[in-house]
C-alpha cells in the first residue's frame, strides 16, 4: 500500500477574474505503517492540499496515486458528529460492520465507554473529538489523514488524545498523514516530517525521524525540536 502525491500546481480564480496561487509543486510518497506531517504556518494551503490528496478537489495540476481499493479515515478540523445520533450511534453510521469488541477496545482505549448513550451536543470538544478519532479508526484504514486534530485543545488534553492517537496507530500498519503546525505534534508523531513554505506551500525540507516513537525520551525530542527550530528559521 503506497500513496504517491504529485502536484504541480494549484490555483484559485478570484471574484476579479484574477487567480492565486495556493500550492507551488509539491511532491511525497507514504508507505503503509509510515506517519507522514505536514507542518507549515496558517493559511499556507495545507487543507487544500488535504482536499486533493482525499479526491474532493480535482481542479489541481499533477497527479496522485493510491490504491483504488483503499478504505480512507479522516478526522477534520471539526468533529463534524451528527447532534441527533448519540456517540455509538455516530461511529457505527460510519462503520457498520465493526464489532462489538472492536468497538469497546476503541472506546477503552479513547476513554469514550462512559459516552456510549450521549450526543454530541452534551460533549466537551476534547471527548467530540474522541469520538472523530473513533469513527475514522472503526472503518480500520488504510489510508488515516488527521487535520489538526489537536487544535484549540488546552496542552494537557492535547497531550493526551496524542498518546491515544499515537496507541491507535500502532496497533495496525497504515498511512498516516497529519496536517498540524505543531512542532510538538508533529516530533511526538511523526516518522517523516514535511516542513512547508508560507503560500503558495513547497516542500522546502523533508525530516525523518528514525527513533521509533516510544523511544523518543524527553531529551531526544528536545534536540529534534532545537534542529527543527532551527531549519524553520533557515527557510524565512
Amino acid at each position: 500500500m503506497r500513496l504517491e502525491v504529485d502536484i504541480t500546481g494549484k490555483r484559485f480564480r478570484s471574484a476579479a477574474g484574477g487567480t492565486q496561487e495556493v500550492l507551488a509543486p509539491v511532491s511525497f510518497a507514504l508507505q503503509s505503517g509510515e506517519v507522514g506531517v505536514l507542518i507549515g504556518p496558517s493559511g499556507c494551503g495545507k487543507s487544500t492540499m488535504l482536499r486533493i490528496i482525499l479526491g474532493l478537489d480535482r481542479d489541481f495540476e499533477g497527479r496522485i496515486s493510491r490504491p483504488p481499493e483503499a478504505r480512507i479515515g479522516m478526522v477534520f478540523q471539526e468533529p463534524r458528529l451528527l447532534p441527533w445520533r448519540s456517540v455509538e450511534q455516530n461511529v457505527r453510521l460510519a462503520a457498520p460492520d465493526v464489532t462489538d469488541a472492536k468497538l469497546a477496545e476503541l472506546f477503552r482505549i479513547l476513554e469514550l465507554d462512559a459516552h456510549r448513550s450521549h450526543f454530541p451536543g452534551e460533549l466537551s470538544l476534547g471527548l467530540a473529538r474522541r469520538v472523530a478519532l473513533a469513527r475514522a479508526f472503526a472503518v480500520e484504514p488504510d489510508l488515516l489523514v488527521l487535520d489538526e486534530p489537536l487544535a484549540s485543545l488546552d496542552d494537557a488534553l492535547a497531550g493526551r488524545l496524542r498518546d491515544e492517537i499515537a496507541t491507535l496507530v500502532a496497533r495496525r500498519p497504515v498511512m498516516t498523514l497529519l496536517v498540524t503546525h505543531s512542532l510538538d505534534d508533529a516530533i511526538r508523531l511523526g516518522d517523516r516530517l514535511f516542513l512547508l513554505s508560507p503560500r503558495p506551500a513547497r516542500i522546502v525540507r523533508e525530516v525523518p525521524i528514525a527513533i521509533p516513537r516510544a523511544g523518543r525520551s524527553e531529551a531526544e525530542l528536545g534536540r529534534i525540536r532545537a534542529e527543527l527550530a532551527a531549519l524553520q528559521l533557515e527557510s524565512k
